[in-house]
């Protein structure tokens, strides 16, 4: 399987607040590199560097001007004396106008931001262009031919919205692949995202519309982060009603119920008839995971992409979260050598 890579993931690294402490946050450089390590370890086949795209090619899934806030945010802040990691002061919440961007920076980081794990840093934007880019890449390896390949992205995107960045995400990688897929000739393409945290970017970008289906198994919202999105009621609307499907899932959950989810969602898609399918790989539902409360063993990562595999579509793997640095590698990899083996009727 063909692996996605760039380097420029190294220029962001920031603060979150977390349990009311500003710390350096969890999703951090040695995510990818011990993923890549494990990659390289394993065999599981090429690494190759990105190509680099028009900021445009983003601009297919999120607002102009929200690629443009993300571009000169850095600048404006330390045009306002500051050197420190950017983060946002105030939120248009309830009654708040929400409808006009502010000027100054301080106001365009609570419009643009869905929470305080979203820092911008003097390398935020080259590094989640080149995120971004790295997943256009291997789509544009499975237009190419491909059957499968994995975008190793870094920072990942699966809650970045069309007008907001959010848990550790700036440009949604997987949707602004899925659009790419789209454009590249493709009827429809399914979304599944099989992170722990629901995938609320992907869910709002292609809520009201019927070429691309969208579904995320992850932690109840009653209970985990996102909390305000993920709820199986959410079905789509408009055009899009009928293909979006949540499966919210308690603390605790294991194999045995994420499995019989996860087949059920593989059905809807089998049903639905794709010519591609991106999934939004986190294994964040493992059972050490710092931040998560599924229990996920990490051979199960092998039965999950076993059974991606029985779908029989050409796949693209999108790397999102996962903080269990030490595990983080294992884990991912299996879903890819177990997606092969499964490819290869093993």
């Amino acid at each position: 399987m063909l692996t996605i890579y760039s380097d420029a993931h190294h220029l962001h690294h920031g603060c979150e607040l977390k349990d009311g402490v500003l710390m350096p946050c969890f999703e951090q450089p040695g995510r990818a590199d011990t993923i890549l390590a494990r990659v390289r370890a394993t065999g599981l086949g090429p690494v190759a560097a990105p190509r680099a795209y028009d900021s445009a090619r983003y601009a297919r899934v999120h607002s102009q001007r929200y690629v443009r806030f993300l571009e000169r945010a850095w600048d404006e802040w330390t045009a306002a004396g500051r050197s420190h990691d950017a983060l946002p002061l105030i939120w248009p919440v309830r009654d708040l106008r929400g409808d006009i961007e502010p000027e100054f920076i301080d106001g365009k980081l609570g419009f643009y931001a869905m929470d305080a794990g979203v820092a911008i840093t003097a390398g935020t934007w080259q590094a989640a262009r080149a995120s971004a880019d790295v997943a256009l890449s291997g789509m544009d390896a499975l237009l190419a031919g491909e059957q499968s390949a994995f975008a190793l992205c870094r920072p990942p995107g699966h809650h970045a919205a069309a007008e907001y960045m959010g848990g550790y995400c700036y440009l949604n990688n997987a949707a602004i692949a899925a659009q790419s897929c789209l454009d590249g000739g493709a009827g429809r393409v399914a979304l599944l995202d099989v992170d722990y945290h629901h995938g609320n970017g992907g869910q709002s970008i292609f809520y009201e519309r019927d070429d691309v289906m969208f579904l995320s198994l992850h932690g109840d919202p009653k209970s985990s982060y996102p909390y305000f999105s993920g709820h199986g009621d959410e079905q789509g609307r408009s055009a899009g009603l009928g293909f979006n499907h949540n499966y919210p899932l308690p603390h605790g959950t294991g194999w045995p119920a994420y499995g019989e989810a996860l087949s059920h969602a593989c059905g809807r898609i089998a049903a639905y008839a794709p010519d591609a399918l991106v999934v939004s790989l986190g294994v964040d539902t493992f059972k050490d995971d710092p931040i998560s409360q599924f229990r996920l063993e990490s051979e199960d990562f092998l039965r999950l992409g076993a059974r991606i595999a029985q779908l029989g579509l050409p796949t693209l793997f999108v790397m999102e979260g996962g903080y269990m640095v030490d595990d983080i590698g294992v884990n991912a990899v299996n879903v890819l050598t177990g997606f092969q083996a499964g490819d290869a009727g093993v």
